[in-house]
């Protein structure tokens, strides 16, 4: 699969990248005007490329939503457990006010913010009812190869 490529950041470069991540997040959060809710649904889609956590009430209609690329995360970066977490953050902030406390979790895909997403609400003081993973599974799948002649 090739070489992983590894760099080393300066702690100038660390400050800037955190500062634009901190930036969105707080513009993020300044747009939201979330209704109130008790109870409540959401649903992390986590794939190898991105995190995109929605928040809606019970009927469906959508509270509130994040995503890592949005966040200000780009490239593989947005793809981690990291990014995850700090999405989860911007939604926290967000549904402060609606006054959500017991929520389903429907995780769908294989990417790496999936755990780290439930983690972060569960730290946040969310009551998880149930987690159900959605993620389509194939049932029959592509042809295989012929089989070799001799």
């Amino acid at each position: 699969m090739g070489k992983k490529k590894v760099s080393i950041q300066s702690s100038e470069e660390v400050l800037k990248e955190s500062e634009k991540i901190q930036s969105a997040a707080d513009k993020s959060a300044a747009k939201s005007a979330v209704k109130k809710a008790v109870s409540g649904n959401i649903y992390v889609k986590a794939s190898y490329n991105n995190t995109i956590i929605t928040v809606t009430n019970p009927k469906g209609d959508v509270m509130a939503w994040a995503s890592s690329g949005g966040m200000g995360f780009k490239g593989p970066k947005k793809a981690t457990p990291f990014a995850a977490s700090k999405i989860v953050e911007t939604l926290v902030e967000k549904l402060n006010k609606s006054g959500l406390k017991d929520v389903i979790v429907y995780v769908n895909g294989i990417g790496g913010g999936r755990d780290s997403a439930i983690r972060s609400f569960m730290n946040h003081g969310y009551n998880i009812l149930a987690i159900n993973d959605v993620t389509p599974v194939a049932h029959n799948g592509p042809t295989r190869k012929k089989p070799r002649r001799v």
